[in-house]
């Protein structure tokens, strides 16, 4: 990996935006996507897509979609002693939240710095260590003394707070830790397939950008596929890595390719999509593996829209999602960049016109 891209993967991961409170990265994709294309348009909640114009009235509408927002917490009430209660923002095992750094961001934009709490285990008693902790028991501490000294800092219910963490190489440079690659994975591969296809021509008018709210149930993707009435919709996300165990009768495995997700609760691929997607990765060696998810992408709700969108997941893999820290494989992001970019390069007419069996 070059380090441009190196720099951008660390300025995305690195920014701070859960669900509702996506500015940060909506300001960075505005900004690079801007010179990229023809038009920028931002749906009622918040999203944001970049389009390139086609001549041919009959050129299919291709979308490509990312979500911005990150797993995280909100602040919903400030106790007598200074301690916070929270609201998780997506999926997080209770086991990963306690005793962790995180940053609280104001409604003005002061970082402040928080730790969420956990019982120390000289203090642990039989009842407690048996209980099952829920992460809505866990207070966050910014070592206030009081509500009014807490409330003196600007802070409030509704401010956001998001895991500090910084985005490094693994020692062997094959892999990056980072936070939040669910999703900038995703908004990564827009900028990037927008920069390679700049000085191609294509043969639809492809409309590429980031939901919002995907972590609190896929809701960006709701008012964006109801704007912009695509004809194929790809979601463009990140899914949980399953190969600790070494089974490898296991779905994800890092290192293994970019994904072809064939099925997960809200979605299961149309036979021509599945073909279309593994003729595209053969014919251009690109490495890919079958996936089954427990959870569902923004996929799952596009292909419900209008009369119905064939949608499809470019997706990869990446260890210990919703937490902290993940650990993705560089070579698994080279795949999925080159698949999506020959997908959006091969989808005219007639193609798409074979996915729907027409």
């Amino acid at each position: 990996m070059n380090e441009r891209l190196f720099k951008r993967i660390q300025e995305l991961t690195q920014l701070k935006a859960t669900s509702g409170n996506e500015q940060n990265v909506y300001n960075y994709l505005r900004k690079h996507i801007t010179p990229l294309v023809d038009e920028v348009i931002t749906d009622g909640l918040g999203g944001i897509f970049g389009i390139r114009h086609n001549k041919d009235k009959e050129a299919p509408r291709v979308m490509v979609a990312s979500h911005m927002d990150e797993i995280g917490f909100m602040l919903i009430s400030i106790k007598k002693n200074g301690l916070f209660r929270v609201q998780p923002l997506g999926g997080w095992n209770p086991m990963v939240v306690q005793a962790q750094r995180f940053t609280l961001t104001t409604r003005k934009g002061d970082p402040i710095p928080v730790i969420s709490g956990s019982i120390s285990p000289h203090l642990l008693s039989e009842v407690d260590d048996k209980q099952n902790i829920k992460v809505e028991d866990i207070l966050f501490d910014g070592g206030f003394e009081s509500k009014e000294e807490a409330e003196s800092f600007g802070i409030q219910p509704g401010d956001a707070i998001v895991p500090e963490t910084k985005t490094i190489y693994t020692a062997n440079k094959k892999n990056i830790i980072a936070k939040a690659w669910d999703n900038r994975y995703g908004c990564t591969m827009v900028l990037e397939a927008l920069e390679t296809l700049k000085e191609t021509k294509l043969n639809n008018t492809l409309i590429a950008g980031a939901n919002i709210q995907e972590e609190v149930g896929l809701r960006g993707a709701q008012v964006s596929t109801t704007l912009f009435k695509p004809d194929i919709f790809f979601a463009v996300d990140c899914s949980a890595a399953n190969d600790i165990s070494e089974k490898k009768d296991e779905f994800g495995h890092i290192g293994k390719g970019t994904l072809i997700r064939i099925y997960d609760p809200g979605f299961i691929m149309l036979k021509n999509m599945h073909e279309f997607l593994l003729d595209m990765a053969q014919t251009h060696n690109i490495p890919y593996q079958y996936y089954v998810s427990k959870g569902s992408t923004d996929a799952s709700v596009a292909h419900f829209k209008n009369n119905g969108i064939p949608s499809s997941v470019i997706g990869v893999v990446a260890r210990y999602i919703h937490s902290h820290q993940t650990l993705f494989n560089i070579a698994d992001f080279e795949a999925a960049q080159e698949l999506l970019v020959q997908v959006i390069k091969k989808l005219d007419k007639s193609t798409v016109d074979t996915i729907y069996g027409r």
